[in-house]
């Protein structure tokens, strides 16, 4: 089992939390849990609800719809991301390769975090904008504020 410190480094990793301070993620760590699936497990399935985050120990996790490969998620990779904020359907499986070891983040505890930690909140937003501000740059939006606006 890994220690909150051991957490909090694997979290900084994760691309939605990395404006979040180093003590703060020990918040997060502490509502992490260290799960193991074991080859060809299946994770979550394409159309489940969506109740968590999931970053790679060890081992490999295959994301598919169907057949169709989407992604093969490695150690220090996060998958399942969204599902920290909104509840819609996963829009893939996910399946283990291999004996896989993974730190989960349930959304119910998430939200309880960000509601008792207004610091979390803020860098978690400011991670989300900033996303969405490339997003919208590399579809060709331009969100540069006008001249006396």
């Amino acid at each position: 089992m890994l220690t909150i410190v051991e957490k909090v480094i694997c979290l900084q990793n994760v691309d939605v939390f990395s404006e979040i301070p180093t003590e703060q993620l020990s918040y997060l760590a502490a509502i992490a849990e260290e799960v193991t699936y074991s080859a060809d497990d299946v994770i979550y399935k394409f159309e489940e609800p969506s109740d968590a985050l999931y970053v790679v120990l060890s081992g490999k996790v295959r994301l598919h719809r169907n057949e169709e490969e989407i992604a093969v998620a490695e150690p220090d990779d996060a998958f399942g991301t969204w599902a920290l904020f909104e509840d819609t359907p996963r829009v893939a499986t996910a399946t283990a390769l291999d004996e896989t070891r993974l730190l989960r983040i349930d959304r119910d505890d998430f939200l309880d975090i960000l509601a008792d930690h207004v610091q979390i909140t803020e860098n978690v937003l400011k991670t989300l904008v900033g996303r969405l501000r490339g997003l919208l740059e590399r579809v060709g939006v331009d969100i540069a504020p006008k001249a006396g606006s």
